[in-house]
């Protein structure tokens, strides 16, 4: 069988469910970095009853070659917030609204890793774009309903006990 090459890039905002080109303004997960309300720069939707919307989500590109039978992928995983998405009202925004925010960023890293780890475990085959896709839809499902599962749990931060408990919960999965 002759060398198989190719490269797939592919960016979905896992809140919106929307694909953005790569030109879209965006910020890379960084351990050391807290959003700030400042980092919100889309208008609030008009006659929300949410405080806050944090767009985030994963990205991922790889190529692949196919030597001696076996194939050979290289590839990066990486999380984003997206500014010009995302969006507070400020009249009733709080320190904590804007950690359970982070923590929806912070979330997705979580699931960048666990994807990183999904890709570095995997014997791939000459359909390797077909189980990379599959790897990663996998992960964005998962990711949607823990997404889900966070805000249930914390009522969309209201419940401050629970807010409380999943940031030292997420902050000790990140290893911080």
């Amino acid at each position: 069988m002759g060398s198989l090459k190719f490269i797939v890039v592919l960016l979905l905002l896992s809140c919106t469910g929307s694909a953005f080109s790569q030109q879209e303004e965006a910020i890379p997960w960084d351990p050391n970095l807290r959003l700030q309300w400042s980092d919100f720069k889309a208008k609030p939707i008009e006659g929300s009853k949410v405080a806050a919307t944090t767009a985030s989500g994963l990205s991922y590109e790889f190529s692949a070659e196919e030597s001696n039978g076996k194939i050979e992928l290289d590839y990066t995983v990486n999380s984003y917030f997206y500014p010009k998405k995302s969006w507070y009202k400020p009249k009733i925004c709080d320190d904590v609204i804007l950690s359970h925010e982070q923590l929806h960023f912070d979330i997705s890293e979580l699931f960048a890793r666990k994807m990183r780890q999904k890709m570095e475990t995997t014997t791939f085959t000459t359909n390797v774009k077909a189980e990379v896709k599959a790897i990663y839809r996998q992960i964005i499902k998962e990711l949607s309903e823990f997404q889900q599962l966070y805000d249930n749990e914390t009522n969309y931060s209201r419940n401050v006990e629970q807010q409380l408990s999943w940031n030292r919960e997420i902050q000790e999965a990140l290893g911080k």
